[in-house]
């Protein structure tokens, strides 16, 4: 007795010595930090690897834990509800994020999806401040962090993008950070605080933007390296102001701060951004796990731009890995090796230009929803007496949105309208799809498509006829660059990788969702579920 008395002292001495060095594991992670990659496929992973080196993506996928086949189940696959998403666990349906934008029914407005008119802006312009999540319905895994531990953990949300960092922060967030689209500083609103924090202040004037757009934006590997793209010059490409050509180098030092977000120096500043918080604000320095969020955003912008088979999106890729390879360094040295937990995902992926399909013999077009607006209005004008020109307000988001204030004070039954619509709809090949989504249940969809309709649709904020084009159909703005937005894999499957304290390292081939991502973190930190969460535990994720 008397020597496992001992003993047992001895271990308990040792363990605390080792936990006070940071090289022990702890009864919970000192830090969570959640990655979102903006655009990133979930094939980006193996398609550039060659230009990846061993401690950025590569390290996180060998020691982590990687789920290959996760996938997002609603639709829109946009920004705003793939953050909602990510963090709520849950759909839009039940978190309240359509789509980026969207019209509000009672009363009827255009709404962006963190638009607040009762915030102002702290540290930058007016209109760029007046954000908050008050939009999102739902908890995130990060109000329920803050819950769970009487509000003693930290939650810092950040990206460049202000819907980016807001969502993933969730209500009770210490602070959101994003980038004034002006002139490129960080800044915040008074949702959170009522002034910047000296220590960003500082960071803001040394204008770091400004110092990486002078150095222009050329290839970081010899272009030999890059083997998974394009040739340089397309006609698809897009261009930044002043530019003839598509081709590298691009210069970038007349450009205005804030335009550093199109290009991989975006990802740059803000993981310049992540340290100083990391070291001013002393997350994971306390007894109680902290979280930091981190959108990457600027993958998308380039993605936008360029289409994913640019050279430029692979050369972002390098930058990025590199700067993760980086990241990954300092929070070992700063938290400790085995002290934190990473997960790295995606809020959408990205689809093919369909120049590009076509150049190839692949099938794809273009659709344009101020063409069909027109088109339809036209139409409805012929067959309904005295009808205004504007009964079909807009045609975006994946939606036709009637105008219902029209509607209403015309006493137009709004059925016969629908129906005229999709009879007309039927016209135009390359629409598989039109449903009026208050008659969802009588249209037969495949799987999944019928599940990912009612999920993403949100009676008060969604519009009226759901439209699903063919596949390689690029429901788009211009002919430059991609988008997103469909139920497609090119645009729903997304990476997931864990990485750290508490994961089992390996791989996960059976099928996981997106809003599994916040149930796992429950578990993981034996906390509660965000308060609309659908998801479910990936078990073989979490360490036995």
């Amino acid at each position: 007795m008397r020597v496992l008395l001992i003993l047992c002292t001895f271990l308990t001495s040792f363990y605390s010595i080792s936990l006070a060095r940071g090289k022990a594991t702890t009864p919970k992670p000192a830090l969570v930090v959640g990655i979102v990659v903006d655009q990133m496929r979930a094939d980006y992973l193996y398609r550039y690897a060659g230009v990846f080196g061993e401690n950025g993506f590569k390290r996180l996928m060998a020691e982590g834990h990687t789920c290959e086949n996760t996938f997002i189940r609603y639709l829109p696959t946009y920004t705003g509800p793939g953050h909602a998403g990510i963090y709520t666990g849950s759909v839009p349906a039940l978190h309240g994020i359509a789509s980026n934008d969207w019209y509000e029914r009672a009363p009827w407005r255009s709404v962006y999806c963190t638009a607040d008119t009762s915030v102002s802006a702290v540290g930058g312009t007016a209109r760029a401040g007046k954000m908050s999540p008050r939009n999102l319905w739902a908890t995130t895994i990060t109000d329920e962090l803050r819950l769970s531990s009487n509000f003693r953990s930290k939650v810092f949300a950040i990206s460049v993008k202000d819907r980016a960092s807001i969502l993933p922060g969730g209500h009770t967030a210490n602070a959101a950070y994003w980038m004034d689209d002006s002139n490129g500083v960080f800044m915040s609103s008074t949702y959170y605080m009522k002034s910047l924090p000296d220590w960003v202040n500082s960071f803001n004037a040394e204008n770091k933007a400004k110092a990486y757009l002078r150095n222009n934006w050329n290839l970081y590997f010899p272009q030999a390296k890059y083997t998974q793209s394009t040739e340089d010059q397309q006609a698809y490409e897009g261009k930044f102001q002043s530019e003839t050509s598509t081709t590298f180098p691009h210069k970038t030092s007349h450009l205005r701060g804030a335009d550093i977000k199109k290009t991989p120096f975006g990802n740059s500043i803000l993981a310049d951004f992540a340290k100083q918080l990391l070291l001013n604000e002393k997350i994971g320095r306390g007894t109680e796990t902290d979280f930091l969020t981190i959108s990457f955003s600027s993958t998308d912008y380039v993605g936008h731009m360029y289409g994913p088979n640019a050279l430029e999106v692979e050369d972002t890729y390098a930058r990025l890995d590199a700067t993760i390879a980086d990241l990954l360094q300092f929070l070992d040295q700063e938290i400790g090796k085995g002290r934190y937990t990473v997960f790295l995902t995606a809020d959408h992926g990205v689809a093919h230009n369909p120049q590009f399909l076509n150049d190839h013999k692949l099938p794809g077009q273009f659709f344009f929803g101020a063409t069909l607006r027109k088109a339809l209005n036209e139409q409805l004008a012929l067959r309904i007496p005295f009808l205004p020109d504007s009964i079909i307000m807009d045609v975006s988001e994946n939606y036709i949105w009637l105008n219902e204030a029209i509607m209403k004070s015309r006493n137009i039954d709004r059925t016969m309208v629908v129906d005229l619509v999709l009879n007309e709809l039927k016209k135009y090949p390359e629409i598989q799809w039109a449903i009026d989504m208050q008659r969802l249940g009588q249209t037969a969809l495949p799987n999944p498509l019928g599940p990912m309709a009612v999920n993403g649709y949100v009676a008060q904020r969604s519009g009226d006829i759901l439209l699903l084009l063919k596949p390689g159909y690029l429901d788009a703005y211009s002919k430059l660059g991609s988008t997103h937005g469909t139920w497609n894999p090119y645009d729903a499957r997304i990476p997931l990788v864990w990485y750290g304290w508490g994961i089992s390292p390996g791989i996960t081939y059976a099928p996981v969702a997106m809003s599994d991502i916040a149930a796992t973190l429950s578990a993981l930190l034996h906390i509660p579920l965000p308060n609309a969460c659908v998801g479910d535990v990936i078990s073989p994720v979490i360490l036995k």
